[in-house]
């Protein structure tokens, strides 16, 4: 699978977004973009550890089923119906930081063994002897903050080439679980290296008081801010991003990998270049799973999690339907669910309708709301995958 960029290589035939990812057509075009309307994804489904995790990458042709039960969703006030017939959410002045999930707060019955940062040693986190960060890098300003990691700029001493460099630190670390969280996010991230549209791993590195992880460094912003700039994306741009997040799927599924937490944030662009290489990251919440294995922890952001998420029993059909939100996003603007609290998002995921009355979707292609439709399916097994009719 080559680089795929944003840019005006894309042909669109009269069946629009659909035959663009799919297969090759003509021309089209959409309207010209408005006022951005969406908010930044919040923490409101948080996992606990995965029922039956999958640490390595799976052998081929080979099934298991998670038997654990499902956890309870605890979620804030009923919402309030909209007033308005095609409600949508009011651009923030300051949008929240993008945060990870939240681990789940476990009975004290399940509580792991829990570590103090003092009680751990060097090679407890990594499993290896580590180089130290320091003595190959120059750590500078701050790029992001997470819920466990802080994001610094860091640049090669010998090279003096920069790159981002996520740090963890061990006090946060206060289960095995939360241990294998990180331990798995490496591995799946080396697991995944070469692939053009997913962030690459320079290495891992690991002090008395942090693990660090060197990747490379994304200059051109989220894919969220992206769209709020513009509003929304014209169908041949729609068509562009699309089919890069369905490549990306499409890999690390037929990898036996899961993302579980695709959103825009989670998308970066390499330069500020309007055809800038585009990159998924944050494999924070990912895990290995063999054909057939089902998972019951509830992991996601809100507007982009799956409905078999919300009912504790799923598989790897849960990105596609988190693509399938984006998409929608990028061509008008607005989440397909929403409402004005917790449950009333998750309300609408369960229950409610897509709509395609309301501008811009007048000017959007059949093509376009046909792929939606089939991707925002609520059964799973209706729902297309990533690499169907490629």
């Amino acid at each position: 699978m080559g680089n795929v960029c944003v840019g005006t290589t894309c042909s669109l035939s009269k069946n629009g977004l659909l035959c663009a990812i799919w297969r090759n057509g003509s021309t089209t075009t959409s309207s010209t973009p408005s006022h951005p309307t969406i908010s930044r994804s919040v923490p409101v489904v948080q996992p606990s550890s995965p029922s039956s995790p999958t640490s390595e990458p799976p052998p081929p042709q080979q099934q298991l089923t998670s038997t654990a039960p499902p956890r309870p969703i605890v979620i804030s006030e009923p919402a309030r119906k909209p007033t308005q017939p095609h409600p949508r959410p009011k651009q923030p002045t300051k949008p929240p930081p993008s945060l990870s999930t939240q681990p789940q707060q476990r009975h004290q019955s399940q509580v792991k063994k829990h570590i103090s940062s003092a009680g751990l040693q060097v090679e407890s986190v990594l499993q290896q002897k580590a180089e130290n960060l320091k003595d190959r890098y120059n750590l500078g300003r701050k790029l992001g903050q997470g819920l466990f990691g802080t994001t610094y700029l860091c640049v090669d001493k010998a090279t003096r080439k920069e790159y981002a460099c996520k740090s963890i630190a061990k006090q946060k670390l206060v289960t095995d679980d939360d241990v294998e969280f990180i331990r798995r996010e490496i591995r799946i991230m080396h697991h995944l290296a070469g692939h053009p549209n997913i962030i690459s791993i320079r290495g891992s590195y690991e002090d008395a008081v942090a693990v660090h992880i060197v990747m490379e460094l994304c200059t051109g912003g989220e894919l969220f801010d992206r769209i709020i700039s513009k509003g929304y994306y014209t169908e041949r741009q729609a068509a562009e991003v699309a089919r890069i997040i369905v490549s990306v799927i499409e890999s690390c599924h037929s990898l036996g990998v899961m993302h579980r937490d695709l959103k825009p944030e989670n998308f970066l662009f390499v330069s500020n270049e309007e055809d800038a290489p585009l990159k998924l990251i944050d494999f924070g919440l990912s895990i290995f799973f063999r054909q057939g294995e089902m998972f019951t922890d509830v992991v996601g952001s809100m507007y982009y999690v799956a409905p078999e998420v919300l009912r504790g029993n799923y598989g790897q059909q849960a990105d596609v339907w988190s693509a399938g939100v984006i998409i929608y996003i990028l061509l008008c603007g607005v989440p397909p669910f929403w409402a004005d609290t917790k449950q009333g998002v998750f309300d609408k995921v369960m229950h409610g309708m897509l709509e395609f009355d309301a501008d811009p979707w007048t000017n959007v292609s059949e093509g376009a709301k046909d792929l939606l439709r089939k991707v925002l399916v609520r059964d799973p097994k209706e729902r297309l995958t990533a690499h169907q009719e490629k």
